[in-house]
């Protein structure tokens, strides 16, 4: 492990800042000079950066599933002694548990505290919440222990999207609410919670026509990807919502109507009338 050597670091100074980044890849920044990992260390700091204070034996099983216990171990030994040899190494080692430095700032921490605060019904900046975790952990990464972070991850960030949308449509953030409800939308085409937000946040805003414009284009997505309908709640709520409309509509008083141009007036049609009935007797 090394720094790159376009940027060289020597050791880590005090007060150095020391970053993990997991999220659209691995990478390793020391005072922002990337440090150069090998592929089998990369998973070693990857997971403990994902399970911070795991035991040897617990991380030792992750990494080495398919060995047995003594020998994952000791590859975990092997490991950790090779990252110990840099200047640059982010682990610390406390009796049987090992995690990274205090000093270490891991981007999958920052995205869980923002879905923590946005829960907790505070409203951190938008721009943030809604860039936070825009791309997968650890893309191209097929060990187990990846694919269940990944998938909790993922998860975590469209239910913080769903819940700050609903919070800006409470609150009367119509922009906001809809901003943060289609970057849902994006993420997961499919998922029907953010399409029932966007058609809830315009009717709040009085827009019928986008309301059914949007439930009708995730109704087509979802028959022609999965041939099925949506649910029976998003339904209803467009159907309750529109009932009044549809029914004032249907009891206004019409209007006066015009004749179209191409038909006789009632009175020059019925003179018309007259006067061939009239041509006919005289005949």
């Amino acid at each position: 492990m090394a720094a790159d050597p376009s940027t060289p670091t020597t050791g880590r100074r005090p007060g150095a800042e020391i970053s993990l980044h997991l999220l659209g890849g691995f990478r390793l920044l020391h005072d922002d000079v990337p440090v150069v990992v090998p592929r089998g260390l990369q998973r070693v700091i990857a997971l403990i950066g994902l399970r911070p204070g795991a035991t040897r034996s617990q991380l030792a099983g992750l990494l080495w599933p398919d060995t047995s216990e003594d020998r994952a171990l000791s590859s975990l030994r092997t490991a950790l002694w090779r990252l110990r040899q840099d200047p640059c190494c982010p682990i610390t080692t406390s009796g049987d548990t090992v995690s990274l430095g205090p000093v270490v700032r891991v981007d999958v921490d920052a995205l869980v505290g923002t879905a923590a605060r946005v829960r907790d019904g505070e409203d951190p900046c938008a721009a943030a919440v809604l860039a936070a975790g825009r791309h997968d952990l650890l893309p191209g990464w097929y060990d187990d222990w990846v694919l269940a972070d990944r998938e909790r991850l993922r998860q975590l960030r469209l239910h913080m999207l769903e819940e700050l949308a609903g919070q800006y449509l409470s609150a009367g953030r119509h922009g906001a609410a809809l901003e943060a409800a289609l970057e849902a939308m994006a993420a997961e085409p499919l998922r029907e919670t953010p399409h029932r937000l966007v058609v809830r946040i315009h009717l709040a805003e009085g827009n019928a026509f986008e309301a059914v414009h949007a439930f009708y284009v995730y109704r087509d997505l979802l028959l022609r990807e999965l041939r099925l309908e949506p649910s029976a709640a998003m339904t209803a709520l467009l159907d309750d919502t529109l009932a009044p409309i549809r029914e004032a509509t249907r009891d206004a008083p019409a209007g006066p109507r015009r004749a179209p141009s191409n038909q006789v007036a009632p009175r020059a049609r019925r003179d018309g009338v007259t006067g061939a009935a009239a041509r006919v007797t005289d005949r």
